[in-house]
Formats: C-alpha cells, structure tokens, sequence
C-alpha cells in the first residue's frame, strides 16, 4: 500500500513539473512515468487519462496557492496593503522558479489557459472555475478598501477581474522575457486601476 501510495505522488510530482516546463499537448502518458519513475500500468491504476492526471494536478496545485492568496488577502493589514503583498508573493514565487530551474516558468493556470482555450473541455471549464475564484477572492479585498475609504471604483467585481487579469498578463510577460522584475509594475498599475493616484503604503525596496 506505501508503494502504491507513493507511485500517484510521484505521478503527480513528475507531472507537475513537466506541465511547467514543457505544457500539455506535447506529452506523453509513457514520458510521464519514465520521469516518475514509475510503470505505465500504475499510471492507469490511479488515473484513466492524461486529461484526469492534469486535471488532479491543477486542483493540487490550486489548493495550494489558494491557501496562500488566502492567507494575504484575509492577513490583518489594511485592504491595499494585502493586494500589494499578492503581487509581491507572486513576483517571490517567479523568482523561486527562475532560481530553481533556470527559466521563469509563469502560471500553470495560465499556461494551460492558453494552449487548452480550443479544447479539452473539461480542463478549460477548470481552470475557468480556478479564474473566478481569484476575481472573488480579489473583489472581497476591494469592497473592504472602499468601505475603509481606501478606494471608490464602479464596479468592484469588474475592476477585480481587470486586476486578475493584469496579473495573468504580467507573469507571462515576465515567462516571456525569463525577468520576473516585469511584476514590479503590477503594484502602481493596481493603484492606477483603483483611481488611487500615489501609494498609500510604500513599496518595498
């Protein structure tokens, strides 16, 4: 049973990994256990396809960062200053991922975004349910800004999907140009888009 055990972490493990690297369609259920480690048939004992390995590893990876957006964004700390720790706990993780392998390896989430938006529909309306959550979970933060006075906008949840989205645009960006110092933007973009003309929490050097 620890074997078995061990044999799905593994999976999911290599999985991830190559995801990161070197997207979806390009690989295959053989070269995913050959970088495991492990048999094709423990493969098939855990999952019925490669489309339900990467769906196991998006929701894995998303309980993961999750727990983090969650733990800035509910932090005691007035409502622009857990939007500005988001962006710089995103702008540490590309940086994490240029030190550990060489290459700024960008969202996984937005990664698939783009080379699954014409197929695999079951991945797609995942990473669609992964999205809105982040705009949610962003809205909340704004709607506490402008009852603290902090901010006015028209419309919190569109303003939180345009901050989302800014970014998802910035990592790639920054992917794009192996520079994570592309997401030291994001933060006097935020404030441009909430109408906030000069910081009212300095950022940090």
């Amino acid at each position: 049973m620890g074997r078995t055990s061990d044999a799905k972490s593994k999976i999911l493990t290599a999985a991830r990994t190559l995801f990161e690297q070197r997207g979806y369609s390009a690989l295959g259920v053989a070269e995913i256990c050959k970088a495991a480690g492990v048999p094709k048939g423990s493969f098939y004992y855990f999952f019925e396809s490669k489309e339900a390995l990467a769906l196991a590893v998006i929701d894995e990876q998303w309980a993961a960062e999750r727990r983090e957006w969650e733990r800035v964004l509910t932090a005691d700390a007035a409502p622009l200053e857990r939007l500005r720790l988001l962006f710089e706990a995103t702008e540490a993780r590309q940086r994490a991922g240029q030190d550990s392998c060489g290459a700024v390896l960008g969202c996984m989430f937005g990664n698939l975004s783009l080379e699954m938006s014409i197929h695999a529909d079951a991945l797609r309306a995942r990473l669609q349910e992964i999205f809105e959550a982040q705009v949610g979970m962003v809205e909340a933060v704004i709607v506490a800004a402008e009852e603290s006075g902090e901010v006015s906008v028209a419309d919190a949840q569109e303003s939180a999907r345009s901050m989302v989205a800014q970014l998802e645009g910035q990592v790639l960006f920054a992917k794009l140009y192996n520079n994570p110092a592309r997401l030291s933007t994001l933060w006097p973009s935020c404030l441009a888009l909430l109408g906030v003309r000069a910081p009212r929490i300095p950022a940090q050097a």
